[in-house]
C-alpha cells in the first residue's frame, strides 16, 4: 500500500517537470496560431491527446504514484492559474501570451494574404458572415481575427460595440 504513494524522484523534480512541459507546450501551442485554437476540429482533438501522451512521461518520469500525480496536477492547475493571473493584470504579458486581434477585412474589402498567413480558409470567413447575419462582404466594416480563434464581424449597418 506504501508503494502508492512513494515518489521515485525528489519531489521538486515534478513541480520543475511541470514547469518545464506546461512551457513548452504554451510555446507550441501559441507557435500553431489562432485559427488552430479557435476552430477545434477532431483532428485537434487527436492531435490534443496525443500531445497529452507524449509529454506524460516528461511530466512524470516514470512515477505511478499517486503523490507525484497530486503533485503534478496541483502544479498544472497553479501554473494555468499564474499564467491566467498575469494575463489579466499586464497587457504586455497578456499580448505575449494572448496574440493580439488581426483585421481579416474592412470597408467591404477583404484582405486575402492576410486570411492565407493566419490559415483562414474562404469557408472560415463565409461561415462567420452567415453567423453574423452578412450575406455581402460590401456590408463588411471590419471582420477580425480574434485572440481565441474567432472570427467577429461588424456590419457597415451596425454599431460597433463599445
Amino acid at each position: 500500500m506504501s508503494e502508492l504513494f512513494h515518489l521515485s524522484a525528489p519531489w521538486w523534480h515534478f513541480p520543475l517537470r511541470a514547469v518545464a512541459i506546461y512551457v513548452l507546450v504554451m510555446l507550441l501551442v501559441r507557435a500553431s496560431g489562432k485559427r488552430a485554437m479557435g476552430q477545434f476540429t477532431p483532428f485537434d482533438l487527436v492531435l490534443l491527446i496525443l500531445i497529452g501522451n507524449a509529454v506524460q512521461n516528461g511530466l512524470n518520469g516514470g512515477d505511478n504514484s499517486l503523490t507525484g500525480a497530486a503533485l503534478l496536477a496541483v502544479c498544472l492547475i497553479a501554473l494555468n492559474y499564474a499564467v491566467a493571473l498575469v494575463a489579466a493584470r499586464s497587457p504586455r504579458a497578456r499580448k505575449l501570451i494572448e496574440g493580439e486581434p488581426v483585421i481579416l477585412a474592412r470597408d467591404g474589402k477583404v484582405h486575402r494574404d492576410v486570411l492565407r498567413r493566419q490559415l483562414v480558409s474562404n469557408a472560415d470567413f463565409h461561415e462567420a458572415m452567415r453567423e453574423a447575419g452578412c450575406t455581402d462582404i460590401a456590408r463588411i466594416r471590419v471582420a477580425t481575427l480574434e485572440t481565441n480563434g474567432r472570427i467577429s464581424i461588424v456590419l457597415a449597418d451596425q454599431d460597433p460595440a463599445p
